[in-house]
């Protein structure tokens, strides 16, 4: 049986290349970052609920550029380590490496793929600085107990929603609870400007030190005239247009890809509806004698169906995996970011790990029998009823 099933389809579509089209035939037209750039960071932050976004070419760079400014704010020295899951994208953990902190990993719970609150709470000690939560896969991490914890300990949080465009917690969109949080625009997610990011944030300062970070440091690019003339002031022996804060890189986008983002922005809640409507259908197709379906799906917004395998059998897993490649089932195994981040090889002499991974079960499980497949606003139900009407018929 064929199945033909991509992990993501038409999701840059002929309408938003048409709008890039109209843009390309104008006179005089500006391709760097300019005013489209700044209407869809305007428009985001009103979709979102948030005062300021920062529009930048990658989610991994959303990270990076969030967490340096942990590292600028963070008065505290003593205060370097940053909760993190090992469930996440490699970026999580490499801006926390990168930028001089030490992360500390948290097991997820299997109902959320998202770290296990309790447990979070367990790791906060005096040396905690941030916890950086990743919302995986479209599903909520939050908790009221955690948010209340965080804001007792004055403990900062990050959220990663890279995955999770449109998720919520109590009505209210993932990504609007942090200090900052942080969103991917790749070709498979909810909404994409073919490669992008945006950080997010309602502190003003906050914003202005990111729109410095993703353009080489410049002063002039906080969008703050007060505080420009004031390093200005400092700085006499410098050119007024070139006075670096602080180090960093340039990270930014372009107009094309602002304006493609402006008209899937246009889609993205209706598109979001239907990909809830598809999850709603797959999970209450599938087998739960064979596949975990006891997801919260509270307020989750899934770009994509997680399947994890109830069996511990590696045989049996590889078996599964060669059924789905013969029946054309595009897949990736170890869910977000490829399972137990504490395996790669990047972490090897950086941070102590314990290799025996048994305090994460959770992960581990995942990691090796967990796996995503495509799910998106043009997938049919007939379809998603093949699916898993092809995925109860393998033997496990």
């Amino acid at each position: 049986m064929k199945i033909n099933l991509k992990l993501m389809e038409n999701n840059i579509t002929k309408s938003d290349l048409g709008f890039v089209k109209k843009f390309l035939n104008k006179k005089n037209i500006i391709l760097t970052q300019n005013t489209q750039v700044k209407k869809f960071e305007e428009n985001w932050s009103k979709w979102l609920g948030v005062k300021y976004s920062t529009f930048v070419n990658s989610g991994s760079s959303a990270n990076f550029i969030s967490i340096s400014i942990l590292k600028i704010l963070n008065k505290n020295k003593k205060k370097n380590e940053i909760i993190v899951p090992p469930l996440t994208w490699v970026s999580d953990i490499n801006s926390i490496i990168m930028n001089g902190f030490k992360p500390v990993f948290v097991d997820i719970k299997l109902e959320n793929l998202s770290m296990n609150n309790d447990e979070i709470l367990k790791k906060i000690n005096n040396k905690t600085l941030a916890v950086f939560l990743t919302h995986a896969q479209g599903f909520n991490g939050l908790s009221e107990r955690l948010l209340e914890k965080l804001k007792m300990k004055k403990i900062h949080l990050i959220e990663d929603v890279c995955e999770s465009h449109g998720a919520s917690f109590k009505k209210r969109k993932l990504g609007s609870f942090g200090l900052m949080s942080n969103f991917s625009f790749y070709y498979a997610h909810h909404l994409s400007t073919i490669e992008g990011g945006m950080v997010c944030t309602n502190d003003k300062k906050i914003y202005e030190i990111a729109n410095m970070l993703r353009s080489h440091g410049m002063v002039r690019e906080s969008k703050n005239l007060r505080y420009e003339k004031e390093i200005i002031k400092k700085n006499k022996n410098l050119s007024h247009k070139f006075i670096f804060m602080y180090p960093t890189l340039n990270f930014r986008n372009n107009e094309i890809g602002a304006i493609i983002g402006l008209n899937q922005l246009k889609k993205l809640n209706h598109n979001n509806k239907l990909r809830k409507k598809n999850f709603r259908l797959f999970i209450s197709k599938i087998d739960k004698r064979k596949y975990f379906t006891n997801f919260d799906i509270e307020g989750s917004c899934n770009y994509a169906f997680p399947i994890i395998l109830k069996t511990k059998n590696l045989k049996k897993r590889d078996k599964f995996e060669k059924k789905l490649s013969k029946a054309k089932i595009e897949f990736r195994r170890g869910n977000a970011g490829g399972g137990n981040q504490m395996r790669q090889p990047y972490l090897k002499n950086i941070i102590k790990i314990d290799k025996s991974f048994k305090n994460f079960s959770k992960v581990e499980h995942v990691h090796f029998f967990g796996y995503y497949i495509g799910n998106y606003p043009s997938l049919k139900s007939n379809k998603i009823k093949k699916l898993t009407k092809f995925l109860n018929s393998i033997n496990l």
